[in-house]
């Protein structure tokens, strides 16, 4: 093991903060939304997440959604961008304009602040935080005070991802959160897509009417949506812009990503509080596809459902929501 470090530097002429433990190396960027760009291999080539390119900077600037692990909260669509909470109905920016709803919050293309970075000489870690008040331009459409941080760490044991929320304020607040995280398909250097087979701990895929939202009802899997659940399944078998409820197997709530070729699996373990799982292939274009798992139900306020079905959680004053997840590479077998 080549030691841990971490660091400031320079990524695409951005602020970044830098990471370094052994083989592998992680790059985050404080500035456009908190997002964790990189997750490398160095040794072996490999680049888990989706990176934009420089001459891709400009467009990722403008819409930072599918590269590296955006946070998105409150995640997804809100009808209208109408939001209802305790009786009261907020009404967020509606700025998806093919459908006319709010989509993916508020935090993945804003400043987050540097907390702190370092290493021991096991891990080298980063944390970044952003605190709303009356002062936050957030505050006007979500009217919360709260406090969202994000710890990761980088060591032999790949990369991990702790999300602390606090309620800051003195009412129940909405507690919903996803990660829009990219991924490699082919991840190897000079890999080909069509050796991958992607596993994913879904359970019902849920209905969406025209506009992309939940009508409350299932639809019947696939084979290739079965597959996903079992031996795996080529990531870009047909376009997939799909919802589905979350159901742990052997304990764990995971999506797996195997090159075949290469014999090698990169496992993206998140915790059981995401209830849900969507799944984006952009069109079924090789290069990156996105498991993104999702606290809560697409539009889950405004559902008339059970709160723990849909997951749509709230934190009481002072309370703090909390939840792991780990990116990590196991060999395959055979």
């Amino acid at each position: 093991m080549g030691g841990t470090n971490a660091y400031e530097g320079v990524y695409h002429n951005e602020k970044a903060v830098f990471l370094r433990a052994g083989a592998y190396e992680a790059v985050m960027l404080p500035d456009i939304g908190g997002n964790l760009i990189a997750f490398r291999d160095i040794e072996k080539g490999y680049r888990f997440l989706h990176e934009p390119t420089p001459e891709e900077m400009p467009a990722f600037k403008a819409r930072p959604m599918i590269h590296g692990i955006p946070v998105l909260f409150p995640p997804n669509r809100y009808q209208d961008g109408r939001f209802r909470w305790n009786g009261k109905i907020l009404q967020l920016p509606v700025n998806e304009e093919a459908t006319g709803h709010h989509l993916h919050g508020f935090l993945y293309n804003i400043p987050w602040e540097v907390d702190e970075y370092g290493h021991t000489g096991q891990e080298a870690y980063v944390t970044v935080s952003v605190r709303v008040d009356e002062q936050h331009p957030i505050f006007e459409h979500f009217p919360f005070r709260f406090r969202i941080q994000l710890r990761y760490g980088l060591s032999d044991q790949g990369l991990s991802q702790r999300v602390l929320i606090t309620n800051m304020g003195t009412e129940a607040m909405p507690c919903l959160l996803a990660f829009h995280t990219s991924v490699n398909a082919p991840f190897a250097e000079g890999g080909d897509a069509r050796d991958y087979r992607l596993k994913l701990t879904v359970g019902k895929r849920w209905e969406l009417d025209g506009r992309m939202l939940p009508t409350g009802s299932h639809q019947e899997l696939s084979a290739n949506e079965r597959a996903m659940q079992g031996s795996g399944v080529y990531p870009f078998f047909e376009s997939m812009d799909n919802h589905y409820t979350a159901v742990p197997q052997n304990g764990r709530n995971r999506m797996e990503l195997t090159d075949e070729a290469g014999k090698v699996t990169l496992v993206y373990d998140v915790g059981t509080s995401y209830k849900q799982w969507m799944i984006w292939n952009n069109q079924a274009t090789e290069g990156f596809f996105c498991p993104e798992p999702q606290i809560n139900l697409v539009n889950a306020p405004n559902m008339d459902m059970p709160s723990e079905e849909i997951g749509c959680f709230s934190l009481e004053p002072n309370e703090i929501w909390e939840e792991t997840s780990r990116l990590y590479v196991k060999e395959s077998r055979g």
